[in-house]
C-alpha cells in the first residue's frame, strides 16, 4: 500500500466551487485560497439560520496508544460511507498543529483512502489560521509588557501576569523564559513563558465564538494578571481586544477542502483535547447542521478528555446535540492496553485482548451512561487481527448492548465504511442529546471531582492549599458557573501516561489552574502534563524535505 501523502497526492481534486456547489454554496460566497482550497463568507453562514438542522455524529476512541486508532480516518470514512449511501454529509475537523507534525504523532487528516486533501496545505500553513491566532495573542502579550513599560497606569503586578506567548512548534527550551534583559530599553524583567498555540485561550475563544462580535467580546474579557492588591486586569482594560479582532476576522471564516471521494469538509480551528477543550470551531459545526442532512465530526483524544470537553463545554455553551457517538478502536491498541509490547502487537492474544478491552468498556460506559448518547464501536481493521480475537470484542460489547462494526475505510475509502454508515442511521433515531457530568451551580472543586470519579474511575482529587484558595477566589469573583477544562495526559485515565487499560483508585492531583475568562471555562493542569510539548529524540521533521521537482515527501 501506497503512504499516506503518494496516496493524497496522486488524488483526483476537484475544484473547490465544485465541492461548495454540492453544499449549495455559490462561488460568489467563496474566498478561494488557490484552486483546492477556501474560506467561506460569513455573510453567507449567516443567512443560513432558518435552515433545517442536520444530525450531528461525534467521533471519539479509546485511549490512544503507540499502536495508533484512526479517529480522524474513522471520522473521515465515515463521511464517505454516509454519501456513499446517499446522506448528504459534512465532515468537520480541526486543522492540524505543526507541533505533532514535526513532532511524533503526526498530522490529522486522515490516512490511507480516507484523507482530505490537499494534504501537505493543510498539514502545514493551510489558510493561515494558526498564524492569525499566534500575532493575536502575542499582540495582547507585547502590549502587557509596553504598558508596563510607558508608566503602566493599571497598576499591573509584573509578577502577576499570567498571560503567555505562544508558537505553534514543540519547543520544551521555551517554557520558562525571562524577558526584558538588556537594561531599560528592553522593559521590566520578569519571568515568562511560551505554550503551543493550541493551548492558547485565543484558539479557545476562537473556537467557541459564534461571531465576530462575540469573537471581540471574549477576546476583551480575557484576563491577563492582576494588581498589587488583586484586581483583575483584562484585555479590553488594555485596548487590546480590537487590534487583535482585526487579525483573527477573515480566519474566523471557515476553511473548505474536500475528501479523496470529493465530499466536503471543513477543517477549523484546532485545540489539543489534552491541553484544551479539543473541538473544531462552532461557526463551521453549526453552519455544516444547516448545510447538511449529517455532519461527523471528532473529538480528540479518548472519550475522556475529547468527548467529555465536547459535552460539557462545546455543548453546554452552544446547544449542539450530537445523536450518536462512534468509539473507534484497533484490536492492536487494545491488546496494548492489555499489557502487550508493540513488537508482539501482530500475534493472535485473546488474553491480553480481554485485559485490554476494559479500557474500551470503560469508554462505552462513559458514552452511553454519563453522556446519554448511543453509541457504536468502528474496528479498524488490520491484516493480522483474527476471527478470534474479533469475535471476543463482540461478544464483550454485546454485554453492554453496543454493536461493533468492522470498518476498512482506510484501505477502501468510503466503501469499506458502509456498514458503519448504516448502523449510524440507525442509531440517529435514538439520540435524544447529551447528558452533562457536571450541573453549572456545582463548585468548581465538585466538578472535578464528578470528572475524575465518574470518568477517570478515581477515588480522590488532591491539589495544594494555593490551587485550593485560588478556586475559592475566582467563585467568589464570579466565575463559579463556569465549565471545566481538564489538561492530563491523553495516555491513561489516570494522570499517569504509563498506567494502560482502565486503572481505578488513583488520585487526580490538581498542579496548576488558570482562568480563561474569555473562553468562559477553568483549566485543571493534572500530573505532568505541559501546556508546551517538546520534540521526541528523533522528530518527524528529520524525515520531511522537498525533491528535485519541488514534491514534499516524509509527511506521512
Amino acid at each position: 500500500m501506497p503512504s499516506d501523502i503518494e496516496i493524497a497526492q496522486k488524488a483526483n481534486i476537484e475544484k473547490i466551487s465544485n465541492i461548495a456547489s454540492k453544499i449549495n454554496i455559490s462561488e460568489e460566497h467563496l474566498i478561494p485560497y488557490g484552486h483546492d482550497k477556501a474560506k467561506i463568507s460569513l455573510e453567507f453562514l449567516n443567512s443560513l439560520d432558518n435552515n433545517p438542522e442536520g444530525n450531528l455524529i461525534l467521533v471519539s476512541a479509546i485511549s490512544p496508544t503507540p499502536a495508533g486508532e484512526g479517529k480522524t480516518t474513522t471520522t473521515v470514512g465515515l463521511g464517505d460511507g454516509l454519501n456513499r449511501i446517499g446522506k448528504k454529509t459534512l465532515i468537520c475537523l480541526r486543522e492540524p498543529s505543526l507541533g505533532p507534525v514535526f513532532g511524533v504523532k503526526g498530522g490529522a487528516a486522515g490516512g490511507g483512502y480516507a484523507q482530505i486533501v490537499p494534504m501537505e496545505d493543510i498539514n502545514l500553513h493551510f489558510t493561515g489560521d494558526f498564524s492569525a491566532i499566534a500575532l493575536a495573542n502575542n499582540l495582547l502579550a507585547a502590549m502587557i509588557d509596553n504598558h508596563i513599560h510607558q508608566g503602566n497606569s493599571l497598576g499591573i503586578d509584573s509578577r502577576r501576569v499570567s498571560w503567555k506567548r505562544v508558537v505553534d512548534m514543540n519547543d520544551r527550551a521555551l517554557r520558562d523564559v525571562a524577558v526584558g534583559l538588556g537594561g531599560p530599553g528592553n522593559g521590566y524583567t520578569r519571568q515568562d513563558g511560551f505554550d503551543i498555540v493550541v493551548a492558547s485561550e485565543v484558539m479557545a475563544i476562537f473556537c467557541l465564538a459564534e461571531s465576530v462580535q462575540d469573537l471581540k467580546s471574549r477576546l476583551g474579557q480575557i484576563v491577563i494578571g492582576s494588581t498589587r492588591d488583586g484586581q483583575l486586569i483584562r484585555a479590553r482594560d488594555l485596548n487590546a481586544h480590537g487590534a487583535m479582532t482585526v487579525l483573527l476576522k477573515d480566519a474566523l471564516q471557515p476553511n473548505l477542502v474536500q475528501t479523496l471521494e470529493n465530499n466536503p469538509a471543513f477543517v477549523h480551528g484546532g485545540p489539543f483535547a489534552n491541553i484544551a477543550h479539543g473541538c473544531n470551531s462552532v461557526i463551521a459545526t453549526k453552519s455544516a447542521l444547516r448545510l447538511a442532512d449529517f455532519v461527523v465530526t471528532e473529538a480528540g483524544f479518548g472519550a475522556d478528555l475529547g468527548a467529555e470537553k465536547f459535552v460539557d463545554i462545546k455543548c453546554r455553551k452552544t446547544g449542539l446535540k450530537p445523536k450518536v457517538a462512534v468509539i473507534v478502536a484497533t484490536v492492536r491498541a487494545l491488546k496494548y492496553h492489555g499489557g502487550i509490547d508493540l513488537k508482539e502487537l501482530n500475534s493472535e492474544n485473546c488474553e491480553a485482548l480481554e485485559k485490554g478491552l476494559v479500557n474500551l468498556e470503560r469508554h462505552v460506559h462513559n458514552v452511553t451512561k454519563n453522556y446519554g448518547l448511543p453509541c457504536v464501536v468502528s474496528i479498524n481493521r488490520f491484516t493480522h487481527d483474527t476471527e478470534s480475537e474479533i469475535s471476543l470484542i463482540k461478544e464483550k460489547m454485546h454485554n453492554l448492548g453496543v454493536s461493533v462494526v468492522l470498518a476498512e475505510h482506510w484501505s477502501k475509502g468510503g466503501e469499506g465504511a458502509e456498514d458503519l454508515a448504516k448502523e449510524v442511521v440507525k442509531l440517529v433515531q435514538q439520540g435524544t442529546g447529551p447528558k452533562f457530568v457536571y450541573d453549572n451551580d456545582d463548585s468548581l472543586w465538585d466538578k472535578l471531582k464528578k470528572v475524575a470519579t465518574k470518568i477517570y474511575g478515581a477515588s480522590e482529587v488532591t491539589a495544594s492549599t494555593k490551587v485550593k484558595k485560588q478556586l475559592l477566589e475566582w467563585e467568589k469573583a464570579g466565575f463559579g458557573s463556569y465549565p471545566i477544562c481538564v489538561a492530563k495526559t491523553q495516555s491513561s485515565f489516570s494522570t499517569d501516561a504509563t498506567e494502560r487499560g482502565a486503572p481505578s483508585g488513583h488520585t487526580v492531583n490538581v498542579r496548576e489552574v488558570r482562568l480563561a475568562a474569555g473562553a468562559e471555562f477553568i483549566v485543571m493542569v493534572c500530573g505532568d502534563v505541559m501546556t508546551m510539548p517538546g520534540l521526541p529524540k528523533v522528530p518527524s521533521a528529520e524525515k520531511i524535505d522537498v525533491d528535485n521537482s519541488g514534491k514534499v515527501i516524509g509527511l506521512f
